[in-house]
């Protein structure tokens, strides 16, 4: 296992449990305390969990703490390529698309390096750098700019300027939380803004968000579940909690 999918393996059961012991996380990851005291250290040093006697304990602060791109990218990545193939069944050649930053849109991104006369508009370094990689004279990738996050995406006014220019098909985004209460959300101020700009120019909006995303709140809300004209999600919410999601959203879609 590579320490970036151990470090995010850690952040899932440290934010599940509240808080465990250097042993039990050891026991759960199969490796050394050794090995986990020292990835608890890295992350502590981040600021993505706090460091106590004997263990580690969910981050006071997490409300607006952004795990970075690569430790996100390991958590759910089953469900997320899941998410991404029935988000991909919407996009055709032709059509101009928002793709945001986070690790369940970069799942749908990787599907598309094909897609013919595809017009992609992107915050985020990860899905540009993705499409260079095998460039196609029948797409056009634009990269907005503005300020670099964990995530690796490009947040600010410059980010909502960009996107302000463009008339957009479709948005697809992923998000931190998604709460009854509280809506989509973002550990970050910034991204909110730019997300609320982007979600303003797009003719349809699309939340890729799996199952354990239910009930976290990041710091800032983005959206109500109204704003969303589809959102893509994962098994395992409860019927209570789909109910909720699609007496508020206009389709709700569980990949299968």
């Amino acid at each position: 296992m590579l320490a970036a999918q151990r470090k995010a393996r850690i952040l899932e059961q440290v934010s599940q449990q509240g808080a465990m012991r250097i042993s039990e996380l050891a026991e759960v990851l199969e490796v050394s305390e050794v090995t986990i005291r020292r990835d608890v250290e890295a992350m502590a040093s981040q600021g993505l969990v706090d460091k106590v006697h004997g263990g580690v304990t969910a981050n006071s602060l997490s409300l607006t703490v952004e795990p970075p791109f690569a430790a996100n990218s390991k958590k759910e990545e089953s469900a997320k390529e899941s998410m991404a193939l029935e988000a991909a069944k919407l996009i055709h050649p032709g059509m101009a698309i928002a793709l945001l930053g986070g690790s369940s849109v970069y799942a749908l991104a990787k599907l598309l390096r094909e897609t013919p006369s595809l017009t992609v508009v992107t915050n985020s370094v990860p899905i540009s750098d993705l499409f260079a990689q095998n460039p196609r004279a029948d797409q056009t990738i634009v990269l907005t700019g503005g300020v670099r996050t964990p995530t690796d995406s490009l947040v600010g006014n410059i980010a909502a300027e960009t996107f302000s220019r463009f008339n957009l098909d479709m948005v697809f985004l992923g998000t931190h939380g998604m709460d009854k209460e509280f809506g989509f959300s973002s550990p970050n101020l910034d991204e909110s803004e730019t997300n609320r700009e982007v979600i303003r120019r797009a003719a349809k909006v699309v939340v890729l968000a799996d199952s354990t995303k239910w009930g976290i709140r990041g710091f800032s809300s983005f959206a109500d579940f109204e704003k969303a004209d589809l959102v893509i999600t994962s098994k395992g919410l409860t019927p209570d909690r789909l109910e909720e999601l699609r007496s508020r959203v206009k389709e709700v879609r569980v990949a299968k």
